[in-house]
């Protein structure tokens, strides 16, 4: 699951990871993401620091504070290093902005196995 509000690099990530393998869901609002996450149970979450609705480092908390999403992974990425930030509330990989997509999906791969 991929959780960004940036519709341009979003699409472009998605069809990239999609060829790679990944099914992918796109979701641009943290608060949404919750809820889509009970519904289709991700196998990792790719969370953006800035959201319209709450930060990512919130929507991370309420993740980590889920039974059901205690211990999937989770990569939060900025264009700013905010890694302390991403680490203390629980996520597992920090990825400053712009990445490399390609080394994405391998990291992406190296979590869930």
């Amino acid at each position: 699951m991929i959780v960004d509000d940036d519709q341009t690099s979003t699409g472009l990530l998605k069809t990239l990871l999609e060829m790679d393998g990944f099914d992918v869901l796109i979701v641009s609002r943290g608060l949404e993401a919750v809820d889509q996450a009970q519904m289709f149970h991700p196998d990792v979450f790719l969370v953006d620091y800035h959201l319209n609705d709450i930060s990512g480092v919130e929507l991370i908390q309420q993740l980590r504070n889920s039974n059901s999403f205690a211990g999937t992974p989770i990569v939060m990425a900025s264009g700013r290093d905010v890694s302390k930030e991403a680490q203390a509330a629980g996520a597992n990989m920090f990825l400053v902005k712009p990445y490399d997509p390609g080394q994405l999906s391998e990291q992406l791969m190296n979590l869930i196995e």
